[in-house]
């Protein structure tokens, strides 16, 4: 067991659900999901909170358990004093929205490790900085769960709820993870104005999860691209470079792009 960063609450890695990691949505008894079956079956619940709770537990695709916990032992070097979470995890941020932020799924030594989606590594360095900003985060940056951080009427949620090996689920994988989404979706929909989709991958899977949800998708299939909007229902959808380090790096996201989506984002909802 090593000491969490913030707490200094000794953790296995991967961490036991209840167990006092900040922020976990989960207890001991969180009734998990082993199989496609149990996802679908589970995901039909009435409040957000064990929407979180069973997503933070799910076993449903044995090549993400198997990843995600030889992660969580094995550790990058520069983590290796650290626990992992090891876990699925769960949206994150306002239980009523204006703001929703769909990605593709946590990363290896990120989120699987901080337990909170998008903190710990350099794509949510980029996006906590753009939120901050554009007044949608309290705090510029996001290191672990726990450390403060807030979003401010925005919601963050990811596609595939596990670290996929290469970042790369796969179909199965998507379609086995896409009752949890949906379900999250539903509760969410009164609220929820904008939909910020990262990447094209965040973009199909906010298609598919509000189609899922029983909200009509345009016809033809709108295509993602930088500022590319659609409408959802009650909502608008927009696109956005993910900001992995291809993009960024490369230039071909900047800081000034990310920060006109979330801005625009803000003018939607006036």
């Amino acid at each position: 067991m090593l000491p969490h960063p913030l707490t200094g609450q000794p953790f296995e890695s991967p961490v036991p659900p209840g167990t006092g990691w900040p922020d976990d949505p989960a207890a001991p008894d969180t009734r998990v999901a082993r199989t496609p079956a149990g996802v679908r079956r589970l995901a039909r619940v009435d409040t957000l909170a064990e929407v979180d709770a069973r997503v933070s537990v799910c076993s449903a695709c044995p090549r993400l358990v198997t990843w995600r916990e030889e992660v969580a032992v094995t550790k990058r070097a520069s983590f290796s004093d650290q626990p992992y979470w090891g876990r699925p995890i769960a949206g994150w941020g306002d239980p009523e929205p204006e703001l929703l932020i769909v990605g593709l799924a946590p990363a290896a030594n990120g989120g699987n490790r901080t337990g909170r989606v998008f903190t710990g590594d350099s794509s949510g360095d980029w996006l906590f900085a753009s939120l901050h900003r554009t007044g949608w985060a309290a705090q510029a940056s996001s290191e672990h769960a726990g450390d403060g951080q807030r979003l401010l009427g925005a919601r963050m949620v990811a596609t595939v709820r596990c670290a996929p090996p290469a970042n790369k689920p796969t179909p199965e994988e998507r379609d086995t993870c896409a009752p949890w989404i949906a379900a999250e979706i539903k509760l969410l929909m009164p609220s929820v104005r904008v939909v910020v989709a990262l990447g094209a991958y965040g973009w199909d899977g906010a298609l598919r999860s509000f189609a899922a949800a029983g909200v009509g998708i345009p016809k033809p299939r709108p295509r993602f691209g930088h500022g590319a909007e659609a409408a959802l229902g009650d909502a608008t959808l927009l696109g956005c470079y993910h900001p992995s380090q291809h993009n960024t790096f490369t230039g071909r996201l900047t800081p000034t792009m990310l920060d006109e989506v979330f801005e625009r984002a803000r003018a939607l909802t006036q």
